[in-house]
């Protein structure tokens, strides 16, 4: 946005600060905020602190230093008033999982490592966040954030004081951290339609499980060298040898073969193909088919088989069944993609398609996130100022998404600000 632009929605922007940033208690702090928030939005190429306050009339970078990095307001209720103005109005069709790299330079940024960096394609030095998104194809919200900390920080005493890590902060493993923001998430009344992710995060069958411990659906994108049995494979119990010892339990007879290997055996014929959306350049179309299989592995199976022996002392080896969704494009002398999907049997193959490919609008979207709004472009080294710019930029973020998509509709009430109901007792 120009500057005249900015203005043009300045008296708007006033009335969104004061909604979102509600819980923030200084007036001072809440108009820096506002400031930050036309900084972000403004053009420029670099969104750094020093960048932005040149360009703004009442930018001040020493206010602005301190509001971002040294300030102790509270991210997380203003990440939480943000989803619920932005939840109703997206209505997703479903949250995705995903996550973004930062490369840096040196090792004194808070939880900077080397590590698979996803913008550079190979190992850098870098900062990851997963992030939970809200998405359908027309827009999509930032609803949660979690920077990961790598296992070197873990101990790092002299890193951790300098950066402010909070003590109860540690190393944990991306796809926990997932499942940490949906706990979160949950604990305030939101839940996913579904879930989706890549094969990053949906090979792993640990996720996969703590999803459906949740009673949360998923539509996840799998590696090909993932395994599962078909649908109508059953266990077999070996004979018992002799008279004593335990009866055998039920197992499969063969090993479990990979998505690829059941995918070579259906056949051209099996599959049809499909218009998921429309795109830039016209109809988005590929060829599709899915069938119900059953994910094995030992990570699959060990949990399955503690639950049975926990509540009824067997198990009858009988692994749980699901959708495997499988993409043939027509150039293509093989499929390409793959799918896991826990949504019921009866679920169209258009609808587990289209859920499948709604990652689309968060790459979209991360690419406004990045370059032009920022993301990426903090130059603190801190933990809080760290959460500070990510919240900041996702209120910007989620402000240009409700101009755009409702720009005279009205968002309900904070539950910080709402007038409290006088109780029947009272």
């Amino acid at each position: 946005m120009d500057a005249h632009e900015v203005n043009c929605v300045r008296a708007k922007l006033a009335l969104y600060v004061a909604d979102v940033f509600a819980s923030v208690p200084r007036k001072d702090q809440r108009a820096k905020g506002d400031c930050y928030l036309r900084g972000l939005m403004l053009d420029g190429r670099r969104k750094s602190i020093q960048a932005m306050a040149s360009r703004l009339p009442d930018g001040n970078e020493q206010n602005l230093q301190q509001f971002v990095n040294q300030s102790t307001w509270d991210p997380v209720p203003v990440q939480r008033r943000i989803c619920e103005r932005m939840l109703p109005l997206i209505a997703p069709a479903a949250w995705v999982i995903d996550d973004v790299s930062v490369p840096k330079d040196g090792r004194m940024s808070v939880a900077v490592a080397p590590q698979y960096c996803g913008a550079l394609g190979k190992r850098a030095n870098c900062q990851v966040a997963v992030s939970v998104h809200a998405a359908s194809d027309t827009a999509s919200c930032p609803l949660q954030w979690r920077l990961f900390l790598p296992k070197e920080w873990a101990a790092d005493a002299e890193r951790r004081a300098l950066a402010r890590v909070p003590l109860e902060a540690g190393h944990r493993e991306k796809w926990r951290l997932a499942l940490d923001m949906l706990d979160e998430l949950a604990g305030s009344g939101m839940r996913p339609p579904v879930v989706v992710a890549d094969a990053a995060y949906g090979t792993n069958a640990y996720l996969r499980a703590g999803l459906a411990d949740r009673g949360i659906d998923y539509v996840l994108a799998v590696r090909s060298d993932v395994s599962a049995h078909p649908f109508d494979v059953q266990p077999v119990a070996p004979d018992r040898n002799g008279s004593v010892g335990c009866w055998p339990q039920p197992r499969y007879r063969h090993r479990a073969p990979s998505v690829a290997a059941l995918a070579a055996g259906l056949g051209p014929e099996a599959f049809t193909s499909l218009t998921w959306r429309q795109g830039l350049r016209g109809a988005l179309r590929s060829r599709f088919t899915a069938v119900r299989v059953r994910p094995a592995g030992k990570a699959v199976e060990r949990p399955i088989r503690a639950a049975a022996s926990a509540e009824q002392g067997w198990w009858d080896g009988i692994l749980p069944d699901c959708w495997l969704l499988i993409e043939w494009p027509e150039d293509a002398e093989a499929p390409t993609e793959y799918w896991l999907s826990s949504l019921p049997a009866d679920t169209p193959l258009a609808e587990l398609v289209r859920l499948a490919k709604v990652r689309w609008r968060i790459e979209h979207d991360y690419r406004e996130l990045k370059h032009g709004l920022g993301l990426d472009h903090f130059e603190g080294r801190s933990w809080p100022g760290w959460h500070h710019h990510v919240t900041l930029v996702t209120a910007a973020h989620a402000f240009l998404t409700e101009q755009r998509l409702a720009p005279k509709a009205p968002t309900p009430d904070s539950l910080s600000t709402r007038p409290s109901t006088p109780s029947r007792t009272s």
